[in-house]
């Protein structure tokens, strides 16, 4: 076996542990909470990370990834597709310009991170002209803390944002998504998810998705409701720099 075969070995038996880990403490929250683990969905944030990683996560049955910076996502979703015939979902989940909603648009079937109308628009408009156009759902992110220097809405003003969404035509109203504001317990920090949700289905009842909680905090989300977890560092390890 030669070195890179061997190496590679290596990384995928660790990626294995991780997921197992990972996968171990959903399911210790979701008993815990009284929820069903299947009701939850396990994105690999994979910044900074290769595109084999995440042909390696899709060879081991986890198909969901996301991205914060679209010079680093197009590629590596490109690369992805290239390598294996197995079917992903990319998820934008970084602060986006309105400038990169076209690219973004081409890979991606999620967007996380709207939060101001003026982005809406951009990603409506890209949506309809992106080849075999498809519905794109879009989530609102919420600022738990009201500081805006992390993205997110004021938690107010996600209706506003969220009925855009919803008339925007070629986007979908998915849901939210937040962030555990640093320097507050994820468990108060989450406590509201569930009410804000109900604001956001009471412009579309099927936007029950709930983006939070990430490796330090999931199991706060999972109490809080979340349906979607972001794992980055307990899935990939420390952050290194983007290799292609």
């Amino acid at each position: 076996m030669s070195p890179t075969s061997s190496s590679d070995a290596d990384r995928r038996a660790e990626l294995a542990r991780n997921l197992g880990a990972v996968r171990a403490r959903v399911a210790a929250a979701c008993s815990a909470a009284g929820r069903d683990a299947a009701e939850l969905t396990l994105i690999a944030v994979t910044k900074t990370r290769p595109a084999a990683d995440a042909v390696a996560l899709a060879d081991l049955g986890l198909t969901d990834f996301g991205e914060n910076r679209d010079q680093e996502a197009a590629p590596k979703a490109a690369a992805v597709a290239e390598t294996t015939s197995i079917a992903v979902t990319w998820h934008f989940i970084g602060q986006l310009q309105t400038n990169k909603a076209s690219s973004v648009v081409r890979y991606a079937s999620v967007v996380h991170s709207v939060d101001r109308v003026r982005l809406v628009r951009a990603l409506g408009a890209a949506a309809r002209a992106s080849p075999g156009a498809r519905a794109l759902s879009c989530l609102v992110q919420v600022s738990l803390d009201g500081d805006p220097s992390r993205g997110g809405v004021p938690v107010a003003q996600a209706p506003q944002v969220g009925a855009a969404i919803e008339a925007e035509p070629g986007l979908v109203l998915g849901g939210l998504m937040a962030v555990a504001p640093l320097g507050v317990p994820p468990e108060t920090a989450f406590a509201s998810l569930r009410a804000i949700s109900g604001t956001l289905r009471e412009i579309n009842p099927a936007a029950t998705i709930i983006s939070a909680g990430m490796s330090g905090d999931l199991e706060a989300a999972v109490h809080s409701g979340a349906t979607h977890l972001r794992i980055g560092t307990a899935l990939l390890g420390n952050r290194s720099l983007p290799v292609l």
